[in-house]
């Protein structure tokens, strides 16, 4: 039988004009902090923005952005709270911060739910920070949202991009849409990032520079947002507006 919360979800994202799924191939290259920052990023433009984490294994955007004091409210589902201008929802509200050892169905059980629930009325962008690696979580979001485009962020590492290939592949043999690919915490002069993903078919979108100030700005938003870090994920929110509300 056919799972009634699935004709559901597109209900409640029909007024979501993009989605932009934040995806790595491997834990730690910065996806949290590019999804949070860029969602502050397109909001500060203008634009009507959600944010999403869906990262079951480790969620943190609530961290970055300190917005473990709100809380979502009930009516006909569950409307996100506003942080710093933006529509929030986040697996923590449900876990309580306690570590959730979801697996197979469980995994996609939650994620019908918390998508078929959550009211994001008119969005222009609804950003969601993606678990890492290629797992249910990523397959069911190519067989449930399909207005979903997916940004990858990578690392200069070898062994990070290989990750990614794999994670593009699928993407590509599926025909999903790719935005492109992000190099993230670059420390050195070198093409092979950009060369690869190129070599692929794919956009490079940018490399951000390693930024050490950074950590201290966790937490707080004011701060974040004159980071290094953030001046360059404002550059790269421009072309991907420009870009995905071109296509």
């Amino acid at each position: 039988m056919a799972d009634p919360r699935v004709s559901v979800i597109e209900d409640r994202l029909k007024k979501v004009n993009r989605v932009l799924a934040v995806s790595s191939g491997k834990g730690g290259v910065g996806k949290s902090l590019i999804a949070s920052t860029l969602s502050l990023a397109l909001a500060d433009k203008g634009y009507e923005v959600g944010l999403f984490d869906i990262d079951f294994t480790n969620p943190s955007t609530h961290i970055i952005l300190n917005a473990e004091s709100v809380s979502p409210t009930e009516e006909n589902g569950i409307i996100p709270p506003r942080v710093h201008g933006l529509k929030y929802m986040s697996i923590i509200y449900y876990s309580s911060g306690r570590v959730s050892p979801l697996r197979g169905v469980d995994v996609s059980n939650a994620l019908i739910e918390l998508l078929a629930i959550t009211r994001w009325g008119e969005t222009d962008f609804l950003v969601i920070d993606m678990p890492p690696g290629i797992g249910d979580a990523v397959l069911d979001m190519i067989r449930l949202v399909k207005k979903a485009s997916f940004l990858i962020v990578t690392t200069s590492s070898k062994l990070a991009f290989e990750t990614v290939r794999k994670l593009a592949g699928l993407l590509l043999e599926m025909r999903i849409p790719v935005i492109g690919v992000i190099e993230n915490m670059k420390m050195r002069e070198s093409s092979f990032i950009r060369e690869q993903v190129e070599k692929m078919g794919l956009r490079f979108l940018g490399e951000i520079p390693f930024d050490y100030s950074l950590e201290e700005a966790i937490g707080d938003v004011n701060k974040l947002l004159k980071t290094m870090f953030a001046r360059k994920v404002k550059e790269l929110a421009e072309k991907i507006a420009l870009q995905t509300l071109g296509d």
